[in-house]
């Protein structure tokens, strides 16, 4: 009997010892779980915090009114002028037709690969797809610049060297696989019972397509479009090295000719500055910062409306 009584309290001593071994893993990992999720937040912060501190010392030296309003952008030339509109245009424009071409293709290719492409097919077109994500984006200016913009010369359009639509074209293709695949994950999320519904009442494949499986996939193909226009707002080389660095400000009244004259965005300008002998502490290097945080306010401001939008129209299924 006390035999019996000393193996039962050694299991118990030996159950408590694993519990306490256990609980003390769990606690380490959750910890370094932890660590992890406060680095992110950490450089996030701390990437804001220098971006607003430089950026207030901007504009201690020059007015938001003139900075935010300005058409004149010459941080480095007499006479200095802090004008952010000319960058603000350049970005917008690029942004918007890199959309009117990512955009629709990309929601074609993730409804073609979530409800017609087999197995097979997708399993080739999708990896292909992903890999114009892998290409760095300096070779993409330079194919814009080397290849897109003669073949634009070719087909009678009076493109400069250097010009807004070669530079939005392969900013454009080079947004398509984060739209594509985002796209064609929110499609495949649909339950299938929605599907054979829609073919229950005698509606194609078409239809079901575009009339069902699409609406109910439409928070995540929002959120592929904003983090794809996030990606072309803040895209540096191809704007860089096809576009030109001479900030203008354009007339959209005189379009389309804006899109075959040379510009520069607010990104390019960074680089500008950046690169250039500006000299540490002036209001031409302040600059950059000011820029910087002006786009993280249009990023963040773009993030937040598709966390709304997402949340807005998600749907859940049982």
């Amino acid at each position: 009997m006390r035999r019996g009584q000393i193996n039962e309290r050694r299991n118990g001593l030996a159950r408590a010892v694993r519990g306490i071994e256990r609980s003390s893993k769990e606690r380490t990992i959750e910890a370094l779980l932890f660590l992890c999720a406060a680095l992110s937040v950490f450089v996030t912060g701390a990437i804001i915090f220098t971006l607003t501190i430089d950026a207030v010392d901007f504009f201690t030296q020059i007015s938001p009114t003139n900075f935010f309003l300005g058409s004149e952008w010459t941080p480095a030339i007499e006479p200095l002028s802090f004008g952010v509109l000319p960058l603000v245009s350049g970005t917008v424009l690029v942004t918007v037709l890199s959309a009117l071409i990512a955009l629709p293709t990309g929601v074609g290719a993730a409804i073609y690969l979530a409800e017609y492409a087999s197995d097979q097919v997708r399993s080739v077109i999708k990896p292909a797809l992903e890999i114009l994500a892998g290409i760095p984006t300096v070779v993409y200016g330079y194919f814009a610049l080397v290849y897109i913009t003669p073949a634009l010369g070719a087909l009678g359009l009076p493109v400069s060297t250097f010009n807004v639509l070669s530079a939005s074209i392969m900013v454009g293709v080079m947004i398509i696989p984060m739209v594509s695949s985002l796209s064609e994950d929110a499609m495949s999320a649909v339950p299938d019972e929605l599907r054979e519904a829609g073919y229950g009442l005698g509606a194609t494949k078409f239809d079901v397509s575009t009339g069902i499986v699409v609406p109910a996939a439409i928070s995540g193909i929002f959120s592929s479009f904003i983090l794809a226009l996030s990606r072309a707002i803040g895209e540096t080389m191809i704007v860089t090295v096809a576009m030109g660095q001479r900030p203008r400000m354009f007339d959209f009244a005189s379009f389309p000719e804006i899109l075959f004259s040379s510009g520069q965005t607010m990104t390019a300008a960074m680089v500008q500055l950046g690169t250039s002998d500006v000299s540490g502490g002036t209001a031409a290097y302040k600059s950059l910062f000011a820029i910087g945080l002006t786009l993280f306010a249009i990023t963040f401001a773009m993030n937040l409306v598709a966390n709304w939008v997402a949340a807005r129209y998600q749907e859940e299924y049982q």
